[in-house]
């Protein structure tokens, strides 16, 4: 269990949703799961429209709207937002889902016992062969996608929205700010921005694996996916299939028994591959400690905080020892229909994007591939930093090179090298620092 995957491996949560209703179980009214209109995509029919997870009053007067990371969606954000509205009752959070959530066949979650729909291969498969649109899903079209969600939470300017992200979601929002739609610069839509471990220029450098964004490597990465190549299969290294669902599925169906049945027998040990089994039988919350908890050797990136195994008996269970709850994890993964934490098809073409947008400019390079990054010099909206151990200090001094060459009249800068990259999404209430130090920032804007 010591495979490292790269930087690209998990810049967030992964899964999505299918259908709006959520789990009678899962979801309380209060918080709703909406689609939203979008352009034409050239997508399958019902994919040209996007999803909104809603947490908090519809009164509110701020609409904080997040972006999950690479592999991520709308479930990553929904334990953050519970705790931020309790603090900001001011405020409303918007957690977004890429049209990309409309691929993924989820109905096996909605039954009572999902692991063989999945893992017996009874569920709907996207084939790459049939997914050619998916080689012009970029960051142009998210970003549309994602312009529509911000007009619709600012209701006409009657409600501020303040935009921000997870990982390569905070390199969209950052994009978003920088972006020229049709002249008008996207900084323009907001009342602020929140970066959560990423970033552009050279955010993510410090996790050892900068981005690929050289003319020769863009060049090959375009070519592949001209190809065919249109998904990003990186995930298929961490050893649970070789499709671009695969892990996702995995991480999904130990999030669902973890949740149902803690100190159950684990389903799905029996099903492991070798390489990732624990030696020992353990229970399903067991399992799923064994695949995101870091001291399980995975890699920096996809992991938390959380415990370990017991040290004896016969059925190891797992006990709490960190900051992030292993029932929080499974509360967050379980999911339901919709939404997951866990997308399932990233297109490769908007890894390529993401990696070339780091440079943050107008560039030779931006143009040819639709980059409209004409504005990063003019944002004028208050910034809010938040960087874990994971990029080891380069999100904070890319984020202060980004303020020093704009406008933006002040920034707040915040660090928790106690945390993993995901811990800001999960961990406990009382212990999550990104809680702790992004009230104020929120409380400064809603006085403004």
């Amino acid at each position: 269990m010591t495979r490292r995957l790269s930087r690209r491996a998990v810049l967030g949560g992964m899964a999505g949703g299918l259908t709006l209703a959520a789990t009678p179980a899962f979801a309380a009214p209060a918080e709703p799961y909406v689609s939203v209109p979008v352009g034409p995509g050239g997508g399958p029919a019902g994919s040209d429209r996007v999803h909104v997870l809603k947490v908090g009053p519809d009164s509110a007067r701020t609409v904080l709207l997040l972006v999950p990371g690479m592999f991520g969606a709308a479930n990553d954000f929904r334990l953050l937002a519970r705790d931020l509205v309790a603090r900001l009752p001011g405020v409303q959070v918007w957690a977004f889902d890429r049209r990309e959530e409309n691929l993924a066949d989820r109905t096996g979650f909605a039954t009572a016992d999902p692991v063989a729909y999945y893992l017996d291969g009874h569920y709907r498969s996207l084939d790459p062969a049939d997914a050619a649109f998916a080689g012009r899903w970029g960051l142009a079209r998210t970003l549309s996608d994602l312009r529509a969600v911000v007009r619709a939470a600012a209701c006409g300017g009657r409600r501020r929205v303040v935009l921000g992200g997870h990982s390569w979601g905070a390199t969209t929002a950052m994009a978003y700010a920088a972006w020229d739609f049709d002249g008008s610069p996207g900084f323009r839509d907001l009342a602020g921005l929140l970066v959560v471990d990423g970033g552009v220029r050279g955010a993510l450098d410090g996790t050892g694996a900068p981005v690929q964004d050289s003319p020769e490597q863009v060049r090959e990465r375009l070519a592949a996916v001209d190809a065919g190549a249109v998904f990003d299969m990186t995930l298929s290294a961490v050893g649970l299939g070789d499709r671009a669902e695969s892990t996702q599925i995995w991480y999904q169906l130990a999030g669902w028994y973890a949740h149902r049945d803690p100190d159950g027998r684990s389903v799905l040990q029996p099903r492991m591959p070798d390489a990732l089994r624990p030696p020992v039988p353990v229970t399903n919350a067991g399992a799923l400690g064994t695949l995101v908890d870091a001291g399980y050797g995975w890699p920096n990136d996809i992991s938390v905080h959380s415990g370990h195994l017991a040290d004896s008996g016969d059925l190891r269970g797992w006990v709490d020892t960190g900051i992030t709850p292993i029932s929080r994890v499974a509360t967050a993964y379980a999911g339901g229909p919709a939404p997951a934490v866990w997308e399932w098809y990233w297109p490769a073409r908007l890894s390529i994007d993401l990696d070339v947008a780091d440079a943050y400019a107008d560039t030779d390079l931006t143009r040819s591939l639709g980059l409209r990054l004409f504005h990063s010099a003019g944002l004028d909206v208050p910034l809010f930093v938040f960087q874990t151990s994971y990029a080891k200090g380069t999100i904070e001094s890319a984020a202060r090179e980004v303020v020093a060459n704009s406008r933006i009249p002040y920034a707040t800068y915040e660090t928790d090298d106690g945390m993993n990259h995901l811990d800001p999404l999960f961990a406990a209430a009382g212990q999550n620092t990104l809680t702790r130090t992004l009230v104020p920032f929120m409380d400064r804007l809603l006085l403004a």
